[in-house]
């Protein structure tokens, strides 16, 4: 297998921007009987790097606060805790037994910690995370997962502005900045390229929340609604919480106060209130709410240069840096203070799983990424930049979450090639469908050469050494907002005793040992 990739697209090192870190300068002298040479070498390291990283950060326009100037909505908003309650039930499951929380759960970095999902018909609903299995009574059950990709974090959600799947096949068609996509229309699978859905809702995280519920994979099932539109489906769930349906589908049934709190209409009924447009909207104020921005990296842009390591400001020039500099060329696709350009690039990432069905002339189990969309062939296995905020804790990494540890996606990025042939198979789920990775995988890098070749790849290979690979994952970690790792600080997204069941069908999400998330 000729794989090769390079580092100028990856999750980890290709784009951001945030340089700069302020230093305390200082004028103090040791005289020669004081002098320490590892003091006065660490030193100069340290005030190097400062330097070098304020330079960086003031280049690149960056202010270490990606949410600076949004409206964004506190997760006490009656809204919010409405979105909090849909996204927690499993009465948006058509067969009740998967909810928005099953593949995107606050303590499982707003995700499942799985390489592909497994949502509806899952052998134990309440499980999330490792351990979660399909059933064997389900449809099409081969014993592996049943979603095609990656589950990507709803972390910070609510700072897209451009597109959301990977394949972004949800999109703005506006280019402005700064208003999660609610200018110019949204464009969904509901529409054509190119053309808005006018029910798309007021931001890109509404208009998603309108799809997963359509999926039979993912919540809708394979028996409910089937063969129907989407909008029946969704138009059935409203019904469902309204108690309309022909059927009482819910044993408890006490949405309609929720609904008339958090739109504050009292005196609003069930038909007027409970719309599928509207559970959309509270869903997506609920996703908007987890803005997880505050990690040591942003106090060390904004001014703080203790707030990082020395190896992770080594790994931040590394990462800022082009490779004629010296650096990984990480920023040329994860810019800015979000850490992504929001645009699609090919990078030859290990197909895994069941694919798209997209057939590559050997098999018909591939993934075309953007292509899916558009059909232009320079936008085949390209799938969009993710976001390293909060990079440490959303992995698995990469659309098919084919690699499971941050050094190994790090290393593929640096050369493709190389971590394809080293492959280590033993790092995935033994249940994962792998039988076809290496020939699609082998396209995939194929087209990614090619692109090298005609210099329209931002991905170029870079060599580092061991120690510089570790000062990049230091960089990395530096991404996180500690609340993310702290049950207590995540409590208020995650519904409890004291919060309101309105149907009795919240998921009680606990891990394979039974521990509560």
């Amino acid at each position: 297998m000729n794989y090769k990739i390079s580092i100028a697209s990856f999750l980890l090192g290709c784009s951001l921007i945030l340089s700069g870190c302020n230093d305390n300068n200082s004028n103090t002298k040791l005289s020669s009987n004081e002098i320490n040479p590892t003091e006065i070498n660490s030193s100069d390291i340290s005030n190097s790097s400062d330097s070098a990283l304020r330079k960086l950060v003031a280049e690149k326009g960056m202010t270490g606060d990606p949410a600076a100037n949004r409206d964004l909505p506190d997760i006490k908003d009656p809204m919010a805790q409405l979105g909090m309650q849909l996204f927690f039930s499993k009465g948006l499951g058509g067969e009740q037994d998967s909810a928005c929380v099953t593949c995107h759960h606050p303590m499982l970095g707003g995700s499942d910690e799985l390489s592909l999902p497994i949502g509806a018909e899952a052998d134990i609903p309440d499980l999330l995370g490792p351990g979660r299995t399909h059933s064997s009574s389900g449809e099409e059950f081969d014993g592996g997962p049943t979603v095609p990709r990656n589950s990507p974090t709803t972390f910070n959600v609510g700072l897209w502005d451009s597109a959301l799947f990977h394949d972004g096949r949800l999109e703005s068609l506006s280019d402005a900045d700064g208003n999660d996509g609610a200018a110019g229309g949204i464009r969904t699978p509901d529409s054509a390229l190119g053309t808005a859905d006018p029910n798309a809702g007021d931001n890109l995280a509404a208009a998603q929340a309108r799809f997963p519920v359509t999926s039979p994979e993912e919540m809708r099932g394979f028996e409910f609604e089937a063969d129907s539109s989407n909008d029946a489906t969704r138009n059935h769930l409203a019904r469902r919480l309204q108690g309309a349906t022909a059927a009482d589908e819910l044993g408890l049934n006490q949405w309609l106060g929720e609904f008339q709190l958090a739109f504050n209409q009292p005196a609003g009924t069930a038909a007027e209130l409970i719309t599928y447009d509207n559970i959309a909207a509270a869903i997506g104020e609920y996703e908007r709410s987890q803005v997880f921005v505050d990690s040591p990296w942003r106090s060390c842009a904004k001014g703080d240069p203790d707030a990082i390591s020395e190896e992770a400001k080594q790994g931040a020039l590394l990462f800022f840096r082009d490779a004629s500099e010296g650096g990984a060329n990480c920023a040329s696709c994860h810019s800015g203070d979000f850490f992504t350009d929001e645009k699609f690039h090919a990078l030859a990432m290990p197909q895994i799983g069941r694919g798209k069905d997209d057939d590559n002339g050997i098999n018909g189990n591939d993934d075309f990424g953007r292509f899916r969309e558009t059909g232009e062939p320079k936008d085949k296995y390209a799938f969009r930049t993710p976001s390293l905020l909060n990079v440490e804790v959303t992995g698995p990494w990469t659309h098919a979450g084919a690699y499971t540890s941050l050094e190994d996606v790090v290393r593929h990025h640096l050369n493709p090639e190389e971590a394809l042939n080293n492959y280590d198979y033993s790092q995935l789920d033994p249940s994962i469908q792998t039988d076809d990775m290496w020939v699609n995988t082998q396209l995939a890098l194929d087209n990614l050469q090619q692109q090298q070749q005609e210099g329209t790849a931002l991905l170029q290979n870079v060599e580092l050494s061991d120690v510089q690979v570790k000062q990049l994952i230091a960089f990395l970690k530096s991404l996180t907002d500690p609340c993310v790792k702290d049950r207590e600080c995540m409590a208020s997204w995650i519904p409890d005793a004291n919060d309101s069941n309105p149907d009795g069908l919240r998921v009680e999400a606990h891990d394979e040992n039974g521990d509560p998330l």
